[in-house]
């Protein structure tokens, strides 16, 4: 059932809460919390000053700076003012937030000391952006440099005045409020257009009714706000929902631990490679120490059901799967708390979206039949930032070709198993790597695995498997192949094991396997 009441404007949500629970903590970091009072109060006063600064309509204003309450500032500002809010992630080096700078065509950067020599590099080189806004404290205090032409304001001081310019607080939904940048596994970042309503959908049919975020719920986030999964769920639903968020700007097992226990967290949403390290971490035979923990959510890759399975019984609540991308506001599919689950599934599409799977001949594939997931529905974004080309290749009639590889059973249990472009064709066979991947991480001493195709002269490519040891374990070379050819079918058992020291992946747990196609082993271990 979808909660259409939160639905709504940005604005009209922070003045209910506002109004209803004014002195309750909305969002917190490191360094300081905010009221849903004050939270209305600021991300007002913070449109007016962005709007008295010179950006217009849809216009850029670029946030570059570690999770943090600003952040969430400046998300919520962006539909007060009628501008566009993008996120760049805060390890970009200076060429890549160069390109999101000029790509964007930002404006304005938000951006804290420490990411400041950066951010100012990058103002410097992309036409028309002039002004950085500095947070920090007033120790950290920083003036512009006069053979600079860019303008530095700090934060503090635009939030202690009154901006000449009252935030406009459109009800459009449907405007264009956030962009936020794709992962860049297969080529430069595209930047996707999002709306407020799109985004809301998700929390209305999603976060509220599956997963019953509500105004008592503590949230516990270590994900990356310049990602949609964060922006989603631990910003416009929290907002929405009236909850409360701890938002950290990294994710450490043991620091998370701890606050499971001692803060009165109850929900903590992640990626599957967060809840493996956590089972890492844990003393033998322990349980978690998470007494107001009810629920805990996953996304943004693939998890193996052993890994779901194994985790539930280690902190004794149920670790839902969900299925989503950027360019629909994240969420597709989720598992729900009760009824049946299947091992592996991420659960079945939202209400009120609509999905396929598509065959090579662009047909519609039987059921329980691998092929591309298409989706339609309201959080399908609203195209490409300039790609006209890409928006349209992506688009189809309403539907969205997500590149991502799946089947759907009997009981509509949506399961993914790769991307097209990852699928590693030996001798005419086509094997997904996440199915290989599933397999290896029910091994003992696995941290982490990722398959990857390598060229072979007579049978064109052969599956190739980086694979990670855990902490004080040696892999067993021989259990791991007898493990893969017990399960599965030959052609798609590793050529090689290669051991790894770590599995790049994006702030969303997506394996950047080009980056370990040209990975220098440690060592290689031949299979055959």
């Amino acid at each position: 059932m979808i909660d259409t009441d939160v639905i709504a404007p940005i604005p009209a949500l922070l003045a209910k809460h506002a109004a209803e629970r004014p002195t309750q903590v909305a969002f917190r970091d490191l360094h300081r919390e905010i009221t849903y009072a004050d939270l209305d109060a600021r991300t007002a006063s913070l449109a007016g000053h962005l709007l008295d600064l010179g950006l217009g309509p849809e216009q850029r204003l670029l946030m570059y700076l570690d999770n943090s309450v600003e952040v969430v500032e400046g998300y919520l500002a962006a539909p007060r003012a009628g501008i566009v809010t993008v996120c760049a992630n805060p390890t970009a080096t200076r060429p890549e937030l160069s390109y999101i700078a000029e790509n964007s065509q930002a404006r304005m950067i938000l951006t804290d000391p420490a990411h400041l020599d950066v951010a100012l590099d990058a103002a410097q080189s992309t036409l028309g952006l002039n002004t950085v806004i500095l947070t920090g404290s007033d120790e950290q205090l920083i003036t512009s440099d006069g053979d600079s032409d860019v303008h530095i304001v700090h934060y503090d001081d635009l939030m202690r005045a009154t901006p000449r310019t009252a935030a406009p607080d459109a009800t459009e939904v449907d405007a264009w409020s956030w962009m936020l940048y794709t992962s860049g596994t297969t080529g430069r970042p595209k930047g996707v257009h999002l709306s407020q309503r799109g985004c809301m959908w998700v929390v209305a049919a999603c976060w509220i009714p599956v997963a019953g975020l509500n105004a008592n719920d503590h949230l516990l986030s270590c994900l990356p706000l310049f990602h949609s999964y964060a922006l989603v769920l631990s910003v416009v639903g929290v907002t929405a929902s009236g909850a409360k968020a701890t938002l950290l700007p990294k994710f450490s097992p043991s620091d998370v631990v701890s606050r499971l226990a001692n803060e009165g967290v109850t929900v903590f949403p992640g990626v599957p490679t967060m809840f493996q390290y956590l089972l890492n971490s844990r003393t033998p035979a322990a349980s978690l120490n998470a007494p107001d923990l009810r629920l805990c959510i996953s996304a943004g890759a693939i998890m193996s059901g052993s890994l779901n399975e194994e985790f539930e019984g280690y902190a004794g609540v149920p670790l839902l799967d969900g299925y989503g991308i950027t360019e629909t506001s994240t969420m597709v599919t989720m598992n729900a708390p009760t009824g049946g689950r299947i091992p592996g599934s991420c659960g079945v599409p939202l209400p009120g979206v609509a999905v396929r799977f598509v065959g090579s001949d662009g047909t519609d594939v039987p059921q329980g039949t691998e092929g591309e997931l298409w989706v339609q529905g309201p959080n399908v974004m609203q195209g490409y930032h300039e790609l006209p080309e890409a928006t349209a290749a992506a688009l189809s009639n309403g539907w969205y070709r997500t590149g991502d590889l799946g089947r759907r059973d009997a009981n509509g249990f949506i399961t993914i198993t790769g991307r097209v472009k990852e699928l590693i064709i030996r001798a005419g066979e086509n094997i997904s790597p996440a199915e290989i991947e599933e397999v290896i991480f029910t091994c003992p001493g696995v941290a982490d695995v990722a398959v990857v195709g390598e060229p072979h002269p007579d049978l064109g490519e052969v599956p190739v498997a980086f694979v990670v040891p855990a902490e004080g374990h040696h892999l067993d070379h021989d259990q791991i192949l007898s493990t893969c050819r017990d399960n599965l079918a030959y052609f798609k058992v590793p050529e090689r094991l290669v051991v790894a020291k770590e599995i790049p992946r994006t702030g969303s747990g997506k394996i950047r396997r080009f980056e370990l196609k040209s990975d220098k082993p440690e060592a290689s271990l031949t299979a055959r």
